[in-house]
């Protein structure tokens, strides 16, 4: 759980207000203490449904005395109608229980983050480092960030929005790889046991073991298009290409198939039962062998590279259609890691041919809950 400081300028409310994003993967938390000054931001697996409850309750407890009826709890996100009855019922006394729509709050909170908290945006390369964006006037005639801009908000799934004035947006596109895309297969992949871990695999990792490279292919730079012999030319290539190590043929082991064509017609048709369990059982150990040439961490960087170039590609597209220049990424996805971000800027850099740029947020991840907190704080 962490803090920023937050200048509520209603400080008559007598609402302890706890806002919950429920998305597909992580359920995000923002909450603010009475008269306290601060609001705090903290996360839980979705899966774990259990687990968020019981930090509502700890919440309430420790930050409001354990008063439900001075307490609302408003919720946005897939999550909000899924468990919708379980929240009722485990908090029946609180004052209020309410939804949210979700992309009405990612828009809110984002301009909320843009405009209201200083520090908050900045843009990353490995070769420049993170790079402060003021956005906050300095002063109330200065002028406002202009409009529109556009936010591509990476959760299980992606989304995009254009924000054309404060509470003015339009859903303008998606994609169905995102950060769930990521996850799940790294998971049947690797056996990495949390998202965490598969992003410190992916920091340590060499995708030019598991990736097909330009160079791979014409030996140098292709310069005519464009392309240095280092961009990626094929994801995983390189595990496809490698299967001639294990010599198949219609997908039976020839190795051990010759092995076992050798002695008797009689010894073969007694054996045949066995002999062919034990082909496909050495065919498993031979592509598992096989396997161990390509290391957990450089498949983690290799399809991190995968779905974040997609996305960054997609989301080029979508500003190139709506003649929109700022790109900002949210979401859980990003988690402030550094190779994602690159790895983000450079697709923008790279398609829109360094006209626009990538913008990144502190607290990406809580646009949805904290739009749905500002929401709840204007009507009570």
């Amino acid at each position: 759980m962490h803090s920023m400081e937050f200048r509520d300028c209603d400080y008559s409310r007598r609402l302890f207000t706890i806002a919950i994003d429920i998305g597909g993967s992580l359920a995000k938390v923002v909450f603010s203490p009475l008269d306290s000054g601060l609001i705090y931001f903290d996360t839980v697996e979705t899966a774990r449904i259990e687990l968020l409850l019981a930090l509502l309750d700890e919440v309430i407890s420790k930050y409001n005395g354990g008063d439900h009826g001075t307490t609302q709890i408003v919720a946005t996100g897939g999550g909000a109608f899924k468990f919708n009855d379980l929240i009722v019922e485990r908090f029946p006394g609180v004052h209020n229980f309410s939804k949210f729509e979700e992309m009405e709050g990612l828009a809110k909170g984002l301009d909320f983050f843009i405009h209201q908290v200083r520090d908050e945006v900045f843009t990353y390369t490995d070769l420049e480092g993170e790079k402060i964006v003021e956005t906050v006037a300095s002063s109330p005639t200065a002028q406002p960030t202009i409009y529109p801009y556009m936010l591509v908000n990476i959760g299980s799934g992606v989304s995009m929005l254009k924000v054309d004035a404060p509470n003015v947006f339009t859903r303008v596109g998606g994609s169905s790889l995102g950060g769930g895309t990521l996850w799940g297969l790294l998971s049947l992949i690797t056996g990495a046991q949390s998202y965490d871990e598969m992003l410190n695999w992916a920091q340590a990792g060499d995708n030019t073991h598991v990736d097909m490279l330009v160079g791979d292919i014409y030996g140098t730079d292709y310069n005519k298009i464009g392309l240095k012999s280092t961009h990626i030319a094929s994801s995983f290539g390189k595990v496809f290409q490698d299967r001639n190590h294990h010599n198949l043929n219609n997908g039976k082991c020839m190795t051990h198939s010759q092995k076992s064509t050798n002695g008797s017609s009689a010894d073969q048709e007694s054996d045949a039962g066995a002999d062919a369990e034990n082909e496909q059982l050495t065919c498993t150990n031979c592509i598992k062998q096989r396997n161990k040439s390509f290391k957990n961490e450089d498949i983690c960087k290799s399809l991190l590279y995968a779905v974040s170039n997609n996305i960054g590609q997609i989301a080029y597209l979508q500003a190139k259609i709506h003649n929109v220049q700022n790109i900002y990424f949210g979401g859980s996805y990003i988690r402030g890691h550094l190779t994602t971000m690159n790895t983000l800027s450079y697709a923008i850099n790279f398609w829109t041919e360094s006209s626009k740029q990538a913008f990144f947020l502190k607290h990406e991840g809580f646009l949805g809950a904290m739009g749905a907190f500002l929401d709840a704080l204007e009507l009570h």
